[in-house]
C-alpha cells in the first residue's frame, strides 16, 4: 500500500473555546432541488482544483458535465451554490451548459 502525502493544508489558528461551537447554522442555505438531484445521479465538487488558482464549482452527471463555474470575488458559498443550482436548471431544462472555466474560442 502507497503512503499518502501529508497534506500541506495551513494548521488551524486558534482553538475553539468548550461551550462556545454549537450545530446551529450561522446562516440557512437556500433549497438547491437540482443539486441535491444532481447530488443523486452524478456529483458536485468545489474547491481549488489544479492548475487553476481561484475556487470552482463543478456538477456532472456520469461524463456529462453540467457547469463550471468560478467563484466571484466577494461571493458566499450560500451565493456560489444558489449560481450552481440555478446553472444545473438551464441545463437540465434548456440544454445550456455554463463553463466559466474555459475561454470560448472564436
Amino acid at each position: 500500500m502507497e503512503r499518502r502525502r501529508k497534506s500541506t493544508a495551513p494548521q488551524p489558528r486558534g482553538s475553539i473555546e468548550e461551550g462556545t461551537a454549537t450545530n446551529v447554522p450561522t446562516n440557512r442555505l437556500p433549497d438547491l432541488p437540482y443539486i441535491e438531484e444532481t447530488i443523486e445521479h452524478g456529483g458536485i465538487s468545489i474547491g481549488v482544483i489544479p492548475p487553476l488558482r481561484e475556487c470552482i464549482a463543478v456538477a456532472h452527471e456520469g461524463r456529462h458535465t453540467l457547469a463550471m463555474l468560478k467563484r466571484q470575488k466577494g461571493e458566499s458559498l450560500a451565493q456560489l451554490l444558489s449560481r450552481l443550482d440555478l446553472a444545473i436548471a438551464r441545463a437540465h431544462t434548456d440544454d445550456i451548459f455554463t463553463d466559466e472555466i474555459n475561454p470560448q474560442s472564436k
